[in-house]
């Protein structure tokens, strides 16, 4: 069984993370996900990425505990950094991502989700945090850099430090979680809230510069980031779209995108 479940939904590409009972990741795993991160990259029809776990109980509880065990510290160390590239690549794909948290989502599975541009929960998903303290190990896939940068360094590191796990409500309330959907309207809502960034509704490409500007930009002084933002307006002022969107403009009319 493919341990990456990838498909498309019209312009979404849906990744399911899929080891069950807990949808645990490996070094296989990871080079699943991110063969199908490249290929929803390349693919010209997707529009926006969504994650998910496979069931409902987990999105990902993260590393297979019972293979790093088992695992050398060479190995452990490059399966970590083949991890950290992984979601680099994900973080850094000109399209949207939602994680589309569906179960419990702690350790290593958050960390996958943190890497995502939105975070939206199943209101009865479980509990997210980043408990590693307890297993005398840190964050290791992201987590200590991800968490800080999103919720100030104070409050990710006593939530690191202490081990917590919340609930959805409590992630929602810290800005953890944008939204919090009703368990039967859960995936309904979740696909809905990405086709509502693709086209005709949304400039497609202008939504993953937009995702550039600030995931890239955040990252490097003032002026390099508004070079990064100048260059990045004047690729989108050639597209069809940003033709479109200002023509409709004078016209005063709803613009029809096209993700082109």
């Amino acid at each position: 069984m493919p341990l990456v479940n990838a498909s498309t939904d019209g312009p979404v590409a849906v990744l399911e993370l899929a080891n069950p009972p807990a949808n645990a990741y490996s070094y296989e795993m990871f080079r699943a996900l991110d063969d199908a991160i490249l290929a929803a990259r390349m693919d010209e029809a997707v529009q926006v990425i969504v994650l998910r776990g496979a069931g409902e109980k987990f999105f990902c509880a993260g590393a297979d505990i019972a293979m790093l065990q088992k695992a050398s510290p060479a190995f452990k160390y490059h399966f970590c950094l083949h991890a950290n590239e992984t979601l680099l690549r994900l973080e850094r794909t000109p399209k949207l991502v939602i994680a589309a948290i569906n179960g419990h989502c702690v350790g290593g599975g958050l960390e996958v989700a943190l890497a995502a541009d939105l975070r939206v929960a199943r209101r009865s998903a479980g509990k997210l945090g980043l408990p590693e303290v307890a297993l005398g190990v840190l964050p290791g896939t992201g987590g200590t850099q991800r968490l800080a940068r999103l919720l100030g360094k104070a409050r990710a590191l006593e939530l690191m430090v202490r081990g917590t796990t919340m609930s959805v409500d409590d992630a929602q309330r810290i800005g953890l979680v944008s939204q919090v959907f009703d368990d039967d309207r859960f995936w309904g809502e979740t696909m809905a809230l990405a086709r509502s960034f693709c086209a005709p509704e949304k400039a497609a490409r202008a939504v993953g510069a937009i995702k550039r500007a600030v995931q890239s930009g955040a990252e490097v002084d003032l002026d390099s980031g508004l070079a990064l933002e100048r260059e990045l307006q004047q690729q989108l002022f050639t597209s069809a779209d940003a033709r479109e969107g200002i023509g409709a403009y004078i016209e005063k009319r709803r613009p029809a995108f096209e993700g082109k």
